[in-house]
Order: C-alpha cells, then sequence, then structure tokens
C-alpha cells in the first residue's frame, strides 16, 4: 500500500503550480486548472506572458474570496446561487475549491442536494460548459476512443450515471450530469482527492420523460430509453474501457441508475471491478450511522429496534441490508434480524399473497400479514416501530398522525424523512420534533434549519448525507488500492461515522457530526476501512500515522488545487 499514491495526490508538493504545464499567455487564464485570476504575481505574469493582460493590482485569493461571498449574499434564489458557484469553478478552481471547503456547510447544499436536483431539472437551460464525459448508445464500439478525449490520463475515480432515477425527480435523461459534476467536487472538498484525478460520465440511453422529449433545449438523445441488450453492452464496454485505459483499481461509483439496473449491475460488477452503488451501499451506510447515533440516546442496541420503511427500492433495501448485517454482527441471527424490518410500498405492506408481485430483491423482508393494514398510519399502529424510514421520494407521507403515533409509541422515536430534494422529504424538522415535545431523534436527506421549541430548546437537525460516507470511502479505496468493495466497508464506515460523534452534539439534536468537521471525518473513515480492509499492514502506529500523513496531504492538496 502506497500512503502518498500518485494517482490519488498527484504532483501536490511541486514548488510551482505550473511546472507541469506547457500553457503560456491567455490559454493558462482560460483553464480553471491554471487559472488564478487576479493573484497571479508580477513575477509571475511577467514569466507566464501574462503582463498587461490582467489589471496591474495584484490581489490575494483572500481577497477574491471577500468577492466571492459578497456576491453570494447579495443572491437569494438558489439555482441563481448554483450558477455563479460553478461559473467560479469554470474559472478559477482553486478559489472554488478555497470557498467550498471553507463554507462547506453553508455551500454543500448548493453544489449537491438539494439545489443540484433543480439545477438537473434546468440543465439544458443553464448550460453554459460542458463538464464531463458524455458516452450515447450511438458510441457502442468506440467507447475508449471517446474516453481517450479526456484530457486527463491518471483519473482514480469515475462516477456514472444514466439519469434514470435523479434523486426523487426521475427520469432526467442527459441532464442527470450534474450529479456525477457535484459528487465529484465532494471527493476534493470533502476527501482531499485532487480535481482532475475525478471523471463524471453520463451514459445517454435515451428518456422515458415525455416533457424532455418535446422539450426543444433537451441535450440528450430524443428516443425512449434503449433496454434492449444493446444497453447492458455498452455498460460492459464502458467498464472494460475505463480499467484498460485507467488501470484494475480505478473507482467506479455508480449513481442514480433505476432500482432494476442497479442492484443487477452491483451484482455483476462487484467481484470484477472496484465498483460501489452510493444510492444502495452509500445511502445504507449514512442512515446506519444514524441508527447507531440514536441508540447511544434511547439506550437500546439495535438489535432491539423494529424498522419501518416507507419504500421498498434501492435504497430502502440498501439500509435494510445493512442493518441486517449490523445485526447478525451483534449475535442475533439472519432469519430473526430481517424479521424486525417491515417495508409499505405504493401498493401497501410487503406481505405474503399481494396481488402485486415483489422484486426478487425485496424477498427477505416480506412478511406474513399482522392484519387489516390500509395505510401507512395503520402499518405504524400495528407494526409498532421504534423507528420510521422515508425513501420514497413522495413527499409529506409522515403525516401528523404518523408522527404523533410515533410518538405515542416510543419515548424517543426514531424518525428519518431521508427523500430528496426538499420537497421529497417525508416531514419537515419543525413537525417532527414539535409534534413529540423534542422527544423524536430525526435526520432528513436535505438540510433544514434548527429548530426553537416552546420551552426555549433549540434542537439542530441531523442531515443523513451520502456526502459523510462516499468520499472517505473513495478516499480509503484510493489510498489502500483495494480492487473490490464489500459491504463490510460500508458497515465500518457507518460505525465510524457514528463514533464521530459528540455527546454534545447528541444533546443537541444530532446524529451526524456538524458538516464542517467532514474532512476530518473522511480522514478518520478512509484510515478505518483501510485498516479494516487490509489489517495485516495496519497496525497501530502506523494507523496513527496514516491518519497524520493523510491530514497533511489535505493541507498539501488545499495549497496546491
Amino acid at each position: 500500500m502506497c500512503l502518498l499514491n500518485s494517482r490519488l495526490f498527484g504532483p501536490c508538493v511541486s514548488v510551482c503550480r505550473w511546472a507541469h504545464t506547457k500553457e503560456k499567455g491567455k490559454p493558462l487564464m482560460l483553464s480553471p486548472r491554471t487559472n488564478k485570476g487576479m493573484a497571479f504575481t508580477l513575477q509571475e505574469r511577467q514569466i507566464l506572458g501574462i503582463h498587461g493582460l490582467l489589471p496591474p493590482k495584484v490581489e490575494t485569493q483572500d481577497t477574491q474570496a471577500m468577492r466571492f461571498q459578497n456576491n453570494l449574499k447579495k443572491m437569494t434564489d438558489p439555482l441563481e446561487k448554483y450558477i455563479y458557484l460553478m461559473g467560479i469553478q469554470e474559472r478559477n478552481e482553486r478559489l472554488f475549491y478555497r470557498v467550498l471547503m471553507e463554507d462547506i456547510e453553508e455551500l454543500m447544499p448548493i453544489v449537491y442536494t438539494p439545489t443540484v436536483g433543480l439545477a438537473c431539472t434546468q440543465y439544458g437551460h443553464i448550460f453554459r460548459r460542458p463538464k464531463g464525459l458524455f458516452i450515447s448508445i450511438r458510441d457502442r464500439g468506440h467507447v475508449r476512443s471517446i474516453l481517450d478525449n479526456w484530457p486527463e490520463s491518471n483519473v482514480a475515480a469515475v462516477v456514472v450515471t444514466d439519469g434514470e432515477r435523479i434523486l426523487g425527480l426521475g427520469d432526467l435523461g442527459v441532464y442527470g450530469m450534474g450529479i456525477p459534476v457535484g459528487k465529484l467536487c465532494l471527493y476534493t472538498a470533502c476527501a482531499g482527492i485532487r480535481p482532475e484525478r475525478c471523471l463524471p460520465v453520463v451514459i445517454d440511453v435515451g428518456t422515458d420523460n415525455e416533457t424532455l422529449l418535446h422539450d426543444p433545449l433537451y441535450m440528450g438523445l430524443y428516443q425512449k430509453r434503449d433496454r434492449s441488450q444493446a444497453y447492458d453492452d455498452l455498460i460492459d464496454e464502458f467498464m472494460e474501457a475505463v480499467v484498460e485505459k485507467y488501470g484494475q483499481d480505478t473507482l467506479i461509483q455508480f449513481e442514480d441508475f433505476g432500482n432494476h439496473n442497479a442492484f443487477r449491475f452491483l451484482r455483476k460488477y462487484r467481484e470484477k471491478y472496484c465498483t460501489f452503488n452510493d444510492d444502495i451501499q452509500g445511502t445504507a451506510s449514512v442512515a446506519l450511522a444514524g441508527l447507531l447515533a440514536a441508540q447511544r440516546a434511547v439506550g437500546k442496541p439495535i438489535t432491539e429496534h423494529r424498522v419501518l420503511f416507507l419504500g421498498a427500492g434501492e435504497a430502502a433495501l440498501g439500509i435494510a441490508n445493512l442493518i441486517v448485517m449490523a445485526m447478525t454482527e451483534s449475535g442475533v441471527s439472519q432469519d430473526e434480524a430481517q424479521n424486525k424490518i417491515w417495508m409499505y410500498d405504493k401498493y401497501g405492506l410487503l406481505v405474503k399473497g399481494r396481488p402485486q408481485e415483489t422484486d426478487a430483491n425485496q424477498e427477505a423482508f416480506v412478511h406474513d400479514s399482522p392484519g387489516d393494514v390500509q395505510s401507512f398510519l395503520d402499518a405504524v399502529n400495528t407494526i409498532k416501530p421504534t423507528a420510521i424510514i422515508g425513501v420514497a421520494g413522495a413527499g409529506r407521507l409522515f403525516t401528523h398522525d404518523v408522527i404523533k403515533a410515533m410518538g405515542t409509541l416510543n419515548e424517543r422515536p426514531i424518525i428519518f424523512a431521508l427523500s430528496n430534494p426538499t420537497n421529497k422529504a417525508e416531514c419537515t424538522a419543525e413537525d417532527a420534533y414539535k409534534l413529540t415535545d423534542g422527544r423524536c431523534l430525526f435526520a432528513s436527506g436535505s438540510p433544514f434549519g434548527p429548530v426553537t421549541l416552546s420551552d426555549g430548546r433549540v434542537l439542530t437537525p441531523g442531515q443523513g448525507n451520502n456526502a459523510y460516507i462516499f468520499p472517505g470511502v473513495a478516499l480509503a479505496v484510493i489510498v489502500s488500492g483495494v480492487r473490490h468493495i464489500s459491504d463490510t466497508v460500508f458497515l465500518e464506515a457507518a460505525k465510524t461515522l457514528a463514533e464521530q460523534l459528540t455527546d454534545k452534539e447528541l444533546a443537541e439534536g444530532r446524529l451526524y457530526p456538524p458538516l464542517s468537521n467532514i474532512r476530518e471525518v473522511s480522514v478518520q473513515m478512509a484510515v478505518k476501512v483501510s485498516h479494516q480492509s487490509c489489517p495485516p499492514i495496519l497496525s497501530v502506529p502506523v494507523f496513527s500515522l496514516l491518519i497524520n500523513l493523510l491530514r497533511l496531504v489535505q493541507v498539501l492538496i488545499v495549497n496546491s488545487i
């Protein structure tokens, strides 16, 4: 294992930022990777052939950041903020990551959920400059040559989507590019992985979204989704081309594929490639971390919980399977663990004999009917769960009656409204806290502000954001050279995240550490996951050394981007 993996960190400690580029003059200023705007010194301007191409003043990056922050404060529309922020990324990458990392708690909801969802729906209308690689079904047989067109030759991580299930917004086709772009921004901001080592990709096989198919500004193929063998052949060719060009240990993260494809591709590729599905495994890990943190407040182990899901798709199944793994690790049988988990979808409870077919992935959580259940409220009152987890993407289905019922059944009810974006969340933090007199343990997928109760207490809701998981896991995978990513990696990541929450933060209502601490969380997670994946290599002294090395390298990367 190479602690300073060159594919991860690159020439981050070079004395001169431009020692590795041949660009001079105006082209250097037009490249976001080499441009630093008015911060070029007089000597740099003379040496690089840009003297006279800028106003004579030399600004510090602090001044540039102040200008950026002042402009951002004048904006009230989230989409306007997104456009401005991503415009900075297109012009001055170093400044972009500086301001993002310094104010991650404020800006993550702009570059990631929930605003990125809105940006995806408007992608063709706000388009300025292409980011990432676009591969269509018409490119079969030529995927490798398209990868060769990407200007970076030392890619360590790829995030790919086919745009079929973008957040809770459905099929957005090629407009889904905003998701891998946003994810990889957080690889850098949260884990210190250099941006040029990251490649966002959209696989365009069409869209079933009729609105987009009739939109003259849509930028993808005007055709229904290709669901034939040609689709599978294209994904196979893509996977093979990536590892052929960048190496067998290249991380490939799947994002926002439809349920059926997400599960089968995970099964198909996980033992052959270095890959994971964030919607299944990343979501599972962050949700489990919230439950592990909640058990500290509830005072009962996870094996004593009963969990009812609203939704039975890839997110619900991913979370459920990881909960089962955590329970079995604590000593209960797999059957016993599965029997503690129930799911409710648009047809009702997953029970034996219901008219609607269940997917093979759901079979472990299909139980005998507990009685007459006509609504989700009936399910709550019948099953009497200690925790309800919403991942249906269908809006405010944790009604006031549902929340009150959870408060009646449990001294400390656990309510996770994890659907994104904000308008798809199952309930608000304010409703969850106020309808349970502040007793509930709440987490959401999108951010909610602090809630002040009638008795003056202020509770800060936890955001079950996948950004707590995938950057740290990616850092661990790249640093340790892991070739295959097991579910144990995500179990370890969940436990590490829960351990980062302090008692003081738990008392404030949080189930996750503040996002402002996310870089330290990613370092701790990377080391713990690396230790779990390569235990013979990492003795305790080396374990401690690696933490400090990763912290040091993050500082070097911040200073060199």
